[in-house]
C-alpha cells in the first residue's frame, strides 16, 4: 500500500474522532485491516446521508482493506435512539428483511463484494435467536450503567423518557463489533460522527472481553451551514435509489447546494483529486455556479452512472437555457380530460410539491416568484387548459431560479 488510506480520509474532511489515532494510523499503513460500518434497515433505500460512509468504504477498499457491510436487521427491530426525540416507529420482520435485501443491492454498485473482497454480514443471524440470561452474564457485566447515562445518543431521550428497550441498543451494537471481531477478526469499526458512543461501547468491549486491540473512527456528519443534516429536501430525504429520487432531482439537490459547502462536499463525495477540490471550491460569486454543476454530475455519476448523470446536466441546462428538449425533467401526468376543463395553477404547484400549502403558493405567486412557459403570472385564480400548452405539449412552472415542474397531458 502506497498512501495511508488514513491520510486520504484525513485530507479529505472525513476523520471526526478516532479511538487511538496514532496506531490506527500505522495499522491503515502497514496490512489489510478488516472493518465494518452498520446500516439499520429502517426504509427501503440508502439516503444521501448514507452516501458519505458509502465513499469512505470505497476509499478503505481501493486502498486493499476488507469492509464488512452489517444490515442491522437485528438492530431494527429496536431502532437506535441516537438523535430522535421519540422511540423509533417499530417495523414488522418482513419489511426489515425487505429493505436490508433492497440496501444489499444499492452496496453492490459501490462495493465489490465478488470473491471474498468485502463482507455482507446481517445481524439479525445472532441477536434475534439471543439467550438474555446469557447476553447479560457475557455482555452486561462490562457495561457501567452510569457510563452509558452520559453518553450522547441518551441525552436526548432522558428528557421526554428513555425505555429499557431503547437502552439496550448500546449493548446490542457493541455485541455487533465483537462478533464481527470473533468471526471475521474485524478490528476496526467505522460510522457517523453521532454513533461514537455506540463504536466506545464495542471498542471497549472487545478490548475488555478478549484483551485484544479494537478501534473506532467517526466521520463527519453532512450539515447546512445552520447545521441541519444534508439531504433533506421539501419532498423528504434524497434517496439513492432512482424511484424515489430520480437522478435529475439528484443532480439538481447538489447542484442547488450552499456557496460556503462545495468545497467540502467536492471532498467528501467526489474522487476528484484533492488540488482540484481546492481550485473548484475558491471559485466565487457566479463562477461558484461552475463548481457546483461539477459536483452534481461527479455525484450523480458515481450514484447513477454517467449516462445518466450527463442526461440529468443536460436537462439542467436545457432547463436554464431556456430550452426544454430532455425528457428528465419532473414531469407529472394529468389525464386530457382534466386539461380540458382546467386546472388552477395553485392546485398544480401543490400536487408538484412546489409549494407546502395553497396558501404558501398563493403567496408566492403574489410576489412575482411564479412563471409558467416563462410568463410570469400573478393572478393566483389563474386556470389553464390544454390551449396553453407550449410547442411540446407541455406547462412549465418555474417557482423562483431554482423550482420547476412541468404537466403534460396522458
Amino acid at each position: 500500500m502506497s498512501t495511508n488510506v488514513y491520510d486520504i480520509l484525513q485530507e479529505r474532511g472525513f476523520i471526526e474522532q478516532c479511538t487511538h489515532e496514532t496506531e490506527v494510523r500505522e495499522l491503515l499503513g502497514k496490512e489489510s485491516v478488516t472493518f465494518y460500518i452498520g446500516f439499520d434497515a429502517t426504509a427501503d433505500s440508502l439516503t444521501a446521508g448514507h452516501f458519505l460512509t458509502v465513499m469512505a468504504m470505497m476509499h478503505m477498499q481501493k486502498a486493499g482493506h476488507k469492509p464488512i457491510a452489517l444490515l442491522g436487521g437485528g438492530t431494527t427491530m429496536i431502532g437506535d435512539p441516537t438523535g430522535k426525540s421519540d422511540m423509533r416507529t417499530l417495523m414488522t420482520v418482513e419489511t426489515i428483511q425487505h429493505n436490508a435485501d433492497c440496501f444489499l443491492q444499492q452496496l453492490s454498485k459501490f462495493i465489490d463484494f465478488e470473491d471474498n473482497h468485502a463482507i455482507i454480514a446481517n445481524n439479525a443471524d445472532w441477536l434475534l435467536d439471543l439467550n438474555y440470561v446469557e447476553f447479560l452474564r457475557e455482555i452486561g457485566i462490562h457495561f457501567s450503567v452510569n457510563k452509558m447515562l452520559t453518553a450522547d445518543c441518551y441525552k436526548q431521550r432522558m428528557e421526554k423518557g428513555l425505555t429499557f428497550f431503547e437502552f439496550n441498543y448500546m449493548l446490542m451494537q457493541s455485541y455487533d463489533f465483537w462478533k464481527l471481531n470473533k468471526l471475521y477478526n474485524c478490528t476496526l469499526q467505522l460510522g457517523g460522527n453521532d454513533q461514537w458512543s455506540n463504536i466506545l461501547g464495542g471498542v471497549d468491549l472487545i478490548r475488555r472481553k478478549e484483551q485484544k486491540p479494537a478501534f473506532g473512527l467517526t466521520f463527519k456528519l453532512l450539515t447546512t451551514s445552520e447545521g441541519i443534516k444534508m439531504g433533506k429536501t421539501m419532498k423528504g430525504a434524497v434517496w439513492l435509489d432512482p424511484n424515489k429520487t430520480t437522478p435529475y432531482e439528484f443532480y439538481q439537490y447538489w447542484r442547488n447546494i450552499e456557496d460556503v459547502k462545495v468545497e467540502e462536499c467536492l471532498g467528501l463525495l467526489t474522487f476528484l483529486p484533492m488540488d482540484e477540490v481546492r481550485r473548484l471550491g475558491a471559485l466565487k460569486d457566479a463562477e461558484i455556479n461552475f463548481a457546483k454543476e461539477v459536483l452534481a454530475f461527479e455525484i450523480t455519476k458515481i450514484v447513477h452512472g454517467e449516462e445518466e448523470a450527463t442526461k440529468a446536466q443536460d436537462a439542467a441546462r436545457a432547463l436554464f437555457g431556456g430550452g426544454m428538449k430532455s425528457e428528465d425533467i419532473p414531469t407529472t401526468l394529468y389525464p386530457a380530460a382534466k386539461f380540458a376543463e382546467g386546472i388552477d395553477l395553485i392546485t398544480m404547484m401543490c400536487d408538484a410539491k412546489l409549494a407546502v400549502s395553497r396558501s404558501d403558493a398563493r403567496r408566492n405567486i403574489q410576489q412575482g416568484g411564479v412563471s409558467v412557459n416563462d410568463v410570469k403570472v400573478e393572478d393566483f385564480d389563474r386556470v389553464f387548459t390544454d390551449k396553453d400548452f407550449d410547442a411540446e405539449g407541455a406547462l412549465l412552472i418555474r417557482k423562483g431560479k431554482k423550482g420547476f415542474h412541468r404537466f403534460m397531458a396522458e
